[in-house]
């Protein structure tokens, strides 16, 4: 049986020396390619996924997804990687990026039997297992849960123009917003009940949730891809099919998308 914390504790120390070669703006940002996702590559990207891939395919019998070089192996467990989700903070040096892995014993969501996020930022370990719970730093998350009526939203994905589009949309619905720049993060702070809900406001790849959708689900709380239902089907591939929303119940959830629909 592989240690899947131990790798994924590895991958961070990994990740951790690539930001030690690259300590800056001017060695971070400079875009080397296009990813298979469909994104800029950027040298913290490249360099960042370089390193974790060197790692996990030495493991047997996977197959790995990540974001910039698509999908590598034909393994029957599935490893599903961000090296860096919210890259522009990383080659920017704001503290709010994470590295995000998730292992799979199939093809999709439900098949997520593992779960890691490390936010480099605070040092934070979130870790879920399918049918044991989620946890903070080793510690359970506890009883705190995010709440129904939404004190704070994150949304997420987000140029100017999209806020500009959807922010009046959640007059009334949502009391503020908060716009952090790691899709993975922010899920992982809805499992601690840090914020009430999480939206998307372009389609959300497996690679950016398949991690932290486990702490979700885990505590409990809501998680839908409502142009692209049921969730639990999504494929854990590259491919972005609908946006997504998260709460404490399906209720938020359908409140927060039909505000998104307006």
């Amino acid at each position: 049986m592989t240690d899947w914390l131990a790798v994924c504790r590895g991958a961070v120390q990994d990740v951790r020396g690539v930001l030690l070669e690259l300590p800056t703006r001017d060695e971070r940002e400079p875009v080397v390619g296009d990813g298979e996702g469909g994104d800029e590559t950027t040298a913290v990207d490249a360099a960042a996924e370089k390193v974790i891939l060197e790692r996990l395919s030495a493991i047997e019998g996977t197959t790995i997804v990540s974001e910039e070089v698509g999908v590598i192996g034909d393994g029957p467990l599935r490893i599903v990687v961000d090296p860096i989700d919210g890259s522009l903070n990383a080659k920017r040096g704001i503290p709010f990026f994470s590295v995000s892995i998730a292992v799979a014993e199939g093809e999709t969501m439900d098949d997520v039997t593992f779960g890691y996020v490390y936010d480099f930022g605070t040092g934070e370990e979130w870790v879920a297992e399918k049918g044991k719970g989620a946890l903070l730093n080793d510690a359970d998350l506890g009883p705190i849960r995010p709440k129904e009526e939404i004190e704070i939203l994150s949304f997420e994905a987000t140029l100017t123009s999209s806020v500009a589009e959807q922010a009046a949309a959640m007059v009334g619905l949502a009391y503020r917003l908060r716009i952090m720049g790691s899709l993975a993060l922010s899920l992982c702070h809805l499992a601690a009940g840090r914020v009430d809900a999480v939206c998307s406001l372009k389609a959300a790849r497996s690679v950016d949730i398949a991690s932290a959708q486990l702490l979700v689900r885990e505590r409990g709380l809501a998680i839908e891809l409502p142009e692209a239902p049921p969730f639990g089907a999504a494929p854990l591939d590259l491919e972005g099919r609908s946006r997504l929303v998260a709460g404490a119940t399906p209720e938020v959830c359908e409140r927060v998308f039909a505000a998104l629909s307006r």
